[in-house]
């Protein structure tokens, strides 16, 4: 007969209250649990498996780990999430050698996680999202507390517990089998029933979230559901950081999430999203910007600092992974990212399990992840995986910060770059996703083109016939052909152009001797040579430039075509340019109308109003 372990006891509930902006008291009628705290303190009271059901983003796993740590000190949360487990994870047979005859036998060997010395609660996440070949044996650890020839209770277990969303959005299927729904106690919850609004005044304890806090509650229940506390701590975390609070909400199938109310007959009603935003930035006290300046290196320095993780979508070719890899080594003190790029990753790049001496499966983790050093991980080509089976494993870091249960030492950011579903009319062959999976991500940006300085680094690598194509891609084609123009075409042009071959082979390829759609007549005239006026035209002929600017501010306090042609010419150099003609620039701008000057602040980088700042600051008053 096998003796359970003694289940201890959770404490008495008199804890003392710490102040903050929004319960600077205890709020009425507090009794320091809520619901699904009491649920889970009387399953492992009565040693009966509690089966959990609740939307997304309302704080089921959170609570499970907040609870068990402060309840149970003495005991450990065990966590599975059931949907990234491979078939041999929890239970596989491999040969041992014996100890009594040493002789090689086929042992039965359970994952080390089901071993960890003292008492454990077990909680499957995700349960409903199993494969098949593992249901079998999640159900038996449900209703028996075994698996294969273990019982949970001699290894320790003092709780088991599954969680997970019964919409079939999120999962494809049900349990449905009357034998196996005997053996469990189930609740369903709300975000009501956890500690969410306690947790989050704590997290953010300088701001009074009381206004945020009712702005929810006015919402109705299709919109709640949207806008889950999840994601609502991810809208308070980028306003903190003085970001646009839409990066908080998440991108679904490539598109951002909209806070729209269905009509009763099924059909979208009003977008309220930026109503909704507007109204949580006023409550918070701060301002919810449009965008902000260099926003890919400012969020990836923001998930540094942080610990967050964050989605980056955007076109192909725009530069998006070397701008991450860059600003991520810079902020590790030269550290490398651990760098994966899905199409190619397997399972076995991440971990794979091992037979260990005391008779359990271990994991081995990749040796990248090992070691107490900082880290950060960039996911690249993020909906592109090779299998589901990796995309599962990824799934467990992205969403818990651990790998096969074991925590990653010194993991400081994680940064998933994708690109959208569709591009120029065109549908890219990536994978979808659901809002359980789109909701991890503290920010989630679309990235355009124009936010990825790549410009400078074309210039400082390739020098003037850098400058000049850019110049034709600013210049002289219109919105859609820069939009074919990538990052990356543009340096194979630049290469073809220094080894003197037809510059159409750079450009996209669609196939029956089709290229991208976009004239090359004009670039192939200025590598020519062919009179333009750029900033080192102007800069070669200030003199004349500053009589014709002199004439056009004679004729009207608004300038005239020299005027736009000059302005137009300085807003789309890059800094490096700007700095090397400084002093031209400085006597170009000084004619300039007011107006145009006071266009160069404008959401530009800091870097660029420092300059400009500098600049104007010399002007003749």
């Amino acid at each position: 007969m096998t003796t359970s372990p003694t289940v201890p006891s959770p404490p008495a509930r008199a804890v003392a209250w710490r102040a903050n902006a929004t319960y600077p008291k205890p709020p009425e009628g507090w009794t320091g649990v809520s619901r699904l705290e009491s649920f889970i303190d009387a399953m492992i009271d009565m040693g009966q498996t509690g089966q959990v059901f609740g939307e997304h983003g309302v704080g089921k796993t959170a609570t499970f780990f907040s609870h068990v740590a402060e309840a149970y000190p003495d005991a450990e949360l065990v966590f599975v999430p059931a949907a990234n487990l491979t078939p041999d994870d929890l239970l596989a047979n491999a040969p041992v050698r014996d100890a009594a005859t040493g002789e090689l036998v086929l042992r039965q060997l359970v994952m080390s996680q089901l071993k960890p010395g003292r008492p454990f609660v077990l909680l499957i996440d995700d349960s409903l999202q199993a494969g098949e070949s593992i249901q079998s044996q999640l159900m038996q650890i449900a209703c028996n507390w075994t698996l294969g020839g273990y019982d949970l209770r001699a290894l320790g277990c003092i709780g088991v517990f599954l969680t997970d969303n019964e919409s079939l959005a999120e999962t494809a299927a049900r349990r449905s089998d009357l034998a196996i729904l005997d053996r469990m106690v189930t609740v369903r919850i709300t975000a009501n029933d956890t500690a969410w609004r306690f947790k989050l005044a704590a997290k953010y304890r300088s701001w009074d979230l009381g206004g945020v806090y009712a702005v929810w509650a006015s919402l109705s229940p299709a919109l709640r559901e949207l806008l889950s506390p999840r994601t609502l701590d991810h809208i308070l975390a980028n306003a903190q950081e003085g970001f646009p609070l839409r990066w908080g909400l998440p991108l679904v199938n490539g598109e951002r999430l909209r806070l729209v109310e269905p009509l009763a007959d099924g059909r979208p009603g009003q977008n309220r999203t930026q109503e909704i935003l507007d109204r949580i930035a006023a409550a918070l006290g701060v301002p919810n910007p449009a965008t902000v300046p260099d926003p890919v290196r400012r969020v990836v320095r923001a998930a540094l600092r942080n610990r967050w993780t964050v989605l980056l979508q955007g076109p192909p070719g725009c530069g998006k992974t070397e701008l991450v890899r860059q600003t991520v080594r810079e902020g590790l003190d030269g550290r490398e990212p651990l760098y994966f790029s899905l199409p190619v990753t397997n399972v076995e790049d991440l971990c794979a399990p091992v037979p260990t001496q005391d008779g359990s499966l271990d994991n081995l983790l990749a040796a990248a992840f090992t070691g107490p050093e900082p880290k950060a991980i960039v996911w690249d080509e993020y909906n592109r995986p090779k299998d589901k089976a990796a995309f599962a494993k990824l799934m467990e870091i992205t969403q818990e910060w651990s790998l096969a249960g074991r925590r990653i030492e010194g993991l400081r950011a994680q940064i998933a770059v994708q690109n959208p579903p569709y591009h120029l009319g065109r549908k890219l062959l990536v994978a979808r996703n659901n809002i359980a999976q789109a909701t991890r991500f503290t920010a989630s940006l679309t990235v355009e083109p124009g936010d990825i300085p790549a410009n400078e680094w074309l210039i400082e690598k390739y020098g003037p016939v850098a400058e000049t194509v850019l110049d034709w891609w600013k210049q002289d084609i219109d919105e859609d052909g820069r939009a074919w123009i990538t990052k990356r075409t543009i340096e194979r042009l630049i290469k073809l152009h220094q080894r003197g071959l037809p510059l159409e082979m750079g450009t996209v390829y669609l196939g029956d001797g089709e290229y991208a759609p976009v004239p090359l007549a004009s670039l192939i005239d200025r590598l020519n040579n062919r009179p333009v006026t750029g900033l080192r035209e102007l800069t070669r002929q200030v003199d004349a430039w500053e009589a014709r600017l002199r004439r056009a501010a004679e004729r009207s306090p608004e300038g005239g075509d020299d005027s736009d042609t000059v302005h137009q010419v300085i807003a789309n150099a890059e800094l490096s340019q700007l700095k090397k003609h400084r002093k031209a620039v400085a006597r170009l701008v000084a004619l300039l109308p007011p107006k145009l000057r006071s266009t160069y602040l404008v959401g530009a980088s800091e870097q660029h109003q420092r300059f400009w700042i500098e600049i104007f600051t010399t002007l003749p008053r």
